[in-house]
């Protein structure tokens, strides 16, 4: 028995055509693994580590590394887990400042933390020419006096770093609920300022203008986009380091970390698994378009 050309031509086409989809499909499948695998690894912080730099920004004096775990039993504990606690985004119209603290409120949740002077106890304290500095995963950092970390006022609060939210905002972005084992609350640890003064709707605001009041330089305060002050651009998530700056932070050199990479987000773009995702988009699409000529 003969078989014609034009069959083995559409047999040879039809098993093209099948380990194309197939080759594509897995390299969408590995793609999406290495994405997802990144993301659930991009998440809350555990443990933090402690360093106090003598005032030539290098030597280190102290050194120590805690988890949430060790701060919980040893350290008091800021917050109920009920109370909510709010920071406060830009204003764009009217008095940027909004003493009412009113508008943009950012719900932090009901969090538990452990007080930033707590931690520099750790190292030996501060004096008050220090300045703290909170790292994050990502390099992300920003700094503190001694005056905000020793003598807060009441308007600003205790400035804590925390590792359990009792209830997650009740609108806006929300942060998850438990301790950040397991992800569950996937920003920790996070800054959070435990603010006793409340506004006239009774919630416990730390608002622009208490930043104003109370974070007397402007190089302690945040502006969104350069112009708008917002609290909330002092939460920083997923904190992984603590520095106490003897005499202050010296320059704007490179944030390196110095702590465990595996305690959170890695410090760098993916590049593996973005470049498998953008050849699979690449496959997927070679094998519509020659679908398309058939």
């Amino acid at each position: 028995m003969l078989i014609r050309p034009t069959r083995i031509i559409k047999e040879c086409s039809y098993v093209k055509k099948a380990r194309l989809r197939f080759l594509g499909i897995a390299v969408v499948i590995i793609a999406q693994f290495y994405i997802c695998s990144f993301a659930f690894a991009a998440g809350a912080t555990t443990s933090l580590h402690l360093v106090k730099y003598n005032t030539d920004g290098v030597t280190v004096l102290a050194e120590k590394t805690v988890d949430y775990k060790w701060m919980e039993r040893n350290l008091r504990v800021y917050g109920d887990g009920k109370t909510h606690y709010y920071h406060q985004g830009p204003v764009f119209e009217g008095n940027i400042w909004d003493p009412d603290e009113v508008k943009n409120l950012k719900d932090k949740g009901a969090v538990k933390g452990a007080a930033l002077k707590d931690l520099c106890e750790l190292l030996g304290g501060m004096t008050a020419n220090d300045e703290v500095m909170l790292v994050s995963v990502d390099k992300w950092h920003t700094e503190f006096a001694y005056d905000n970390i020793y003598e807060p006022q009441s308007a600003q609060g205790t400035i804590a770093l925390c590792w359990y939210n009792g209830e997650d905002a009740l609108e806006g972005e929300h942060y998850g609920v438990g301790y950040p084992a397991n992800n569950a609350y996937r920003t920790a640890l996070q800054i959070v300022f435990i603010s006793e003064d409340t506004n006239k709707e009774g919630k416990r605001v730390f608002g622009n203008s208490d930043m104003k009041t109370t974070l007397t330089k402007q190089k302690y305060q945040h502006f969104f986009e350069g112009q708008y002050p917002s609290t909330n651009g002092l939460s920083g998530k997923w904190i992984t380091e603590l520095r106490i700056c003897s005499g202050g932070k010296h320059g704007e050199s490179d944030i390196k970390l110095e702590s465990n990479p595996a305690a959170g987000l890695k410090s760098s773009l993916p590049w593996t698994p973005i470049s498998l995702g953008l050849v699979g988009v690449v496959m997927i699409g070679a094998y519509f378009f020659i679908s398309r000529r058939k």
